[in-house]
């Protein structure tokens, strides 16, 4: 049995405008001639959701490489499930209906982190490295990071240790070493703060692991949070550079968290990829309802992590699939590999659940009692550097519509709106129409999370259903 990997890595870059996004590959449809698994790195990104929205109500079409339909998935957190005592994570499965090929079922996976107890967190050392170049000199940039790090500053702890990098027309250490309960003396730092100048990010990325070295904490939660809008013009710029740079970093148990602001320059490539090499998550900041989100609201999962390098094996029983794809997770272009050397697991915070959606085609049609597949987790824990492994069954549990939970009803209605968003070739016999019916059925607008997904989508298909708009 051969395995394919998929990954988030690769080099060719598309442009929208002036932005940048790594080009993808929609994972196809595979016969178990060709593999009966697939290993693909999890993690708690965000990014796409928020980017998305920001298109949308712009009245602007979302560029397809901008659409990562897992990160839409992350951004609801569906079915958290506490694990069970002793447990870092709790498996769930099932088979559904596919609501675009009455032939195929829809096999959803759904995995949910332990969450970290707020009393025993350990103390942090957070490295803020602030772009303050002149492109940051825009109402949704620099005022919105500066606000963003106002509400982080609120939460942080005696025993945490804050720091300040700073890069634009000089690169230097504007704070050091200052404990989390100095909030004044953060807050009129951040306040200080103003835009002119080019984009030395690398001198500044090296500044800020260089603090960090310093200030290490070890057993403690060590990381640097890169606000960018990515766009890196002085020394190392592009993609491949700045993998080298990061990976040099190699083994330090430092983590980087970046959070994307702006448009018109943004750089998701360059941002989406610092974060993956450098071991941290991925969020896109376009108001600050957002900034609030991610960095208040969902804090320990944006900030604490409960298990790294983590990646999912699932291996099919060829028995009962016939074809399976795994929808989002998708490839950069040219970077489909056939072995586990240069898989690079994802990070997972505390509380966070995610779900990995497969459209799978039976043979025969699944009726059949036990597992329709296996499941193992690949993950390390916080600070230690043995890789563990946890196995699980899957079993077939073929659940009708009628008896849907809501969380996977509504799963399934973001797959089709992301499919739809990124014209994948395998939404034909989708139309906005009935992604519109459903949704009305399943989202509450009386809840502010569902009430903003159902006027995205509403506003969505009026951009979409416009004649002007050529290729849909």
């Amino acid at each position: 049995t051969s395995l394919i990997n998929y990954q988030n890595s690769g080099n060719e870059i598309l442009t929208y405008g002036d932005e940048t996004y790594s080009g993808l590959i929609e994972n196809p449809m595979v016969s178990p001639d060709q593999s009966s698994s697939v290993s693909f790195t999890v993690n708690t990104n965000l990014a796409s959701y928020s980017n998305i929205r920001r298109f949308i109500n712009m009245n602007n079409r979302v560029p397809p490489d901008a659409v990562r339909i897992e990160e839409m998935l992350n951004y609801f957190n569906f079915n958290y499930t506490e694990p069970g005592k002793n447990e870092d994570f709790r498996v769930s499965s099932g088979v559904y209906p596919c609501a675009w090929n009455n032939k195929h079922k829809l096999f959803f996976l759904g995995l949910s982190a332990r969450k970290v107890d707020m009393q025993n967190v350990p103390p942090g050392n957070f490295v803020f490295l602030i772009d303050i170049s002149g492109s940051m000199d825009l109402p949704n940039r620099l005022s919105l990071v500066k606000s963003g790090m106002r509400l982080l500053i609120n939460n942080l702890r005696s025993i945490d240790t804050v720091s300040i990098v700073v890069y634009g027309k000089f690169v230097n250490i504007a704070l050091e070493g200052v404990s989390g309960n100095q909030k004044d003396s953060l807050n009129k730092v951040i306040e200080l703060l103003s835009a002119e100048g080019s984009t030395p990010g690398e001198a500044g990325l090296k500044l800020a692991y260089k603090v960090a070295k310093r200030r290490f904490i070890s057993g403690g939660n060590n990381r640097i949070i890169l606000a960018s809008d990515g766009d890196f013009n002085v020394g190392v710029s592009t993609e491949t550079e700045l993998e080298e740079l990061i990976e040099q970093q190699g083994e330090t148990g430092i983590h980087l968290t970046c959070l994307g602001v702006g448009m018109g320059n943004y750089k998701d490539s360059k941002l989406s990829l610092l974060a993956q090499k450098g071991r941290g998550n991925f969020a896109y900041i376009d108001n600050e309802q957002e900034a609030a989100k991610v960095l208040v609201t969902e804090l320990t999962q944006t900030l604490f992590t409960v298990a790294e390098n983590v990646y999912l094996t699932v291996n099919f029983d060829t028995s009962i699939i016939k074809r399976f794809r795994l929808i989002g997770y998708d490839n950069k272009r040219n970077d489909l590999i056939d072995s586990l050397s240069n898989l690079a697991g994802g990070e997972i915070g505390s509380g966070h659940s995610l779900l990995a959606v497969f459209e799978i085609e039976p043979d025969p049609e699944i009726s059949t009692p036990g597992p329709m597949a296996g499941l193992v987790i690949h993950y390390r824990l916080p600070g230690q550097p043995i890789a563990q492994e946890r196995k699980y069954n899957c079993p077939v549990d073929c659940i009708q519509p009628s008896n849907t939970t809501t969380g996977f009803q509504k799963a399934i209605n973001i797959c089709m709106f992301g499919m739809k968003l990124k014209r994948s070739v395998y939404s034909d016999n989708i139309q906005w129409k009935y992604i519109e019916a459903k949704a009305k059925e399943i989202f509450n607008d009386k809840t502010p999370l569902d009430q903003q997904y159902l006027e995205l989508l509403f506003k969505a298909m009026k951009i979409y259903g416009n004649k002007k708009y050529k290729g849909d």
